[in-house]
């Protein structure tokens, strides 16, 4: 009985351990595929827009992107039209760049927004309701052209 009882176990490790051993197509490499990302773009209010601008150390970029010019938040870093998407990203080489887009009422910068964030920008911010909203919190605007 014990002998059978010790060829029974000495079996089930021997089958225990087999099972355990890699196949041969474990041995290749494992393809994972990347979920669906989707791109977003974060908006940004006045009130944070305004501690933005006040920062003199700022890490963001800030665009205009409104045609026809009509006047620019001060200290704005660039004025480039929302539609041209080259000029942009020749602007904003690194893609982890934040970026500030504003226009003179939003529709604009949030199509630019849209626009990097499908070409892998990753810190993209759109600011609702633009330079309108920017002069009924009793803000102004500048003309520098």
């Amino acid at each position: 009985m014990r002998r059978l009882l010790g060829t029974m176990l000495a079996v089930g490790v021997t089958i225990l351990i087999s099972s355990c051993t890699p196949t041969n197509n474990e041995d290749q490499p494992t393809t994972i595929q990347e979920a669906d990302v989707t791109a977003i773009y974060h908006t940004m209010t006045i009130e944070e827009l305004a501690n933005v601008m006040a920062n003199n150390e700022r890490t963001y970029t800030v665009v205009n992107v409104h045609i026809p010019y009509q006047g620019e938040i001060e200290g704005t870093d660039a004025n480039i039209a929302f539609d041209n998407v080259d000029a942009l990203t020749e602007a904003l080489p690194d893609k982890s760049t934040p970026v500030v887009l504003c226009c003179r009422s939003g529709s604009m910068s949030e199509q630019a927004a849209q626009d990097l964030v499908e070409l892998g920008y990753t810190q993209v911010y759109d600011v609702p309701g633009g330079m309108n909203a920017w002069q009924s919190s009793g803000r102004t605007l500048v003309d520098t052209q």
